[in-house]
């Protein structure tokens, strides 16, 4: 059978930036993404524009709409509508509208919130939201998609479509605290594919929302210091430097719990003369409403005060070294020294220390004001790295994730810059209560 011209092109909508290809252009994805994390497309196939395959343009493989019944590989697509050549309709469907799909959804999942957003090729937000967060190691696999999906859910009726309609986009980044190991990012993307929230996934290290949120550029080292501490890096040529990150036999120390283990592990010493006096005898269980620590060690002892909770003294421990108290500015300058560690690390290992790399903070302990922690990391980093940047996050880091998604599409300039003036923590808090109010 010879395939017939089509006599007429459909017009192409508005907000069509692309250069009327049918799905997500793959080869600039797989050529910018590499070694960062596990992609997969919805179908199962392998991404093309790796290892050397063909070119990811036209139709993806798929025969012309006219011949896919006869060519063997699936039924024919549903009728041509306006939106691009040989794409299928899309999925999404605003009510009484006509339907519509995002071209990109960013996810960045931590332990504490999850964040979302869908996003049209142009960097328009269409909708975001945020959600509670769980973490991966206490609720398993299908629990912390469920948050994962939650977020999308939500995003999509902030963005006035129908969540049940998927997938909601045509390429989803998702950027999670637990994706730490390769087996990890295996474990996710099968229950992301259970869940068609994307016609094609990526998932990534949710270090590298970070470091994608602090910077324009495709490389540096991305660390996040919020429940736990990690830190991965890309050099300019596409290397990646990744640290597993779960937790001591991992070889980490740091972040919110390890801080606030540390606090109660010397309160109980000063108050029983194994150690130093601290103030922290006295703010430790002040913080949870008791009077002594041993009180604290019974109600963890007891299950009558949850351990992760323990996280929550990190803010305590900042405000006592700022007051002048020695232990608690020992557990500070700790924090520094290892956060030094690992952004040196990952410097030497790319062989960037002559760069003038940005090394991104982000995550819930960079919120302090103590200004003689950032001074301790500042004068650290540049010992190994005197042109490097250190950029305190302010962005919620889904832009990090967003950003990927749109480096992964070719998008213009002009929609990066869109993407960080539209998506904004208010931004977020508003969809998730607009979402909410919907339900």
């Amino acid at each position: 059978m010879v395939p017939l011209p089509l006599r007429r092109r459909p017009r192409r909508p508005p907000d069509h930036r692309g250069p009327g290809r049918a799905r997500v252009p793959q080869r600039p994805l797989a050529r910018r993404g590499r070694g960062l994390g596990a992609v997969a497309h919805g179908r199962g196939r392998r991404p093309r524009g790796a290892g050397g395959g063909p070119s990811a343009r036209g139709r993806g493989r798929r025969p012309a709409p006219h011949l896919a019944g006869a060519d063997g590989r699936g039924p024919p697509p549903a009728p041509r509508r306006p939106g691009g050549r040989g794409r299928p309709p899309p999925a999404g469907r605003r009510a009484g509208g006509a339907p519509v799909r995002a071209a990109i959804l960013a996810v960045d999942g931590g332990g504490s919130k999850v964040d979302a957003a869908l996003l049209s090729r142009g960097g328009r937000v269409l909708g975001a939201a945020r959600v509670a967060g769980l973490r991966w190691e206490q609720t398993g696999d299908d629990l912390h998609i469920d948050s994962i999906e939650a977020a999308a859910r939500a995003a999509a009726r902030d963005a006035g479509l129908d969540p049940e309609a998927r997938p909601l986009a045509e390429l989803g980044v998702y950027c999670v605290a637990g994706a730490d190991l390769p087996a990890d990012d295996r474990r996710i993307l099968r229950g992301l594919r259970r869940r068609r929230l994307a016609e094609r996934d990526v998932v990534r290290n949710d270090t590298f929302a970070v470091l994608r949120a602090g910077t324009d550029r495709d490389w540096g080292v991305g660390i996040v210091c919020g429940f736990g501490t990690n830190c991965s890096a890309r050099s300019p040529s596409g290397r990646v430097y990744r640290l597993p990150a779960i937790g001591g036999i991992s070889g980490d120390w740091g972040g919110g719990m390890q801080l606030g283990e540390t606090a109660l592990w010397h309160a109980l010493r000063a108050r029983d003369g194994r150690g130093p006096a601290t103030s922290l005898a006295r703010s430790v269980p002040a913080h949870f409403g008791l009077r002594t620590p041993r009180q604290v060690m019974e109600a963890l002892y007891f299950r009558r005060l949850e351990p992760e909770r323990l996280a929550e003294l990190a803010p305590v421990v900042f405000r006592d070294a700022e007051l002048g108290d020695a232990v608690a500015r020992q557990i500070v300058d700790r924090q520094a020294e290892e956060i030094v560690t690992m952004a040196s690390a990952a410097i030497r290992r790319l062989r960037m220390a002559d760069l003038d790399v940005d090394v991104v903070l982000g995550g819930g302990i960079f919120r302090n004001r103590f200004a003689p922690f950032f001074e301790a990391i500042e004068r650290g980093i540049h010992e190994v790295a005197p042109r490097a940047r250190i950029i305190v996050l302010a962005a919620p880091p889904v832009v990090g994730a967003a950003m990927l998604g749109l480096d992964g599409i070719g998008a213009s300039r002009a929609a990066r810059a869109r993407v960080r003036r539209e998506l904004t923590h208010e931004r977020l808090a508003g969809g998730a209560r607009a979402a909410a109010g919907g339900r």
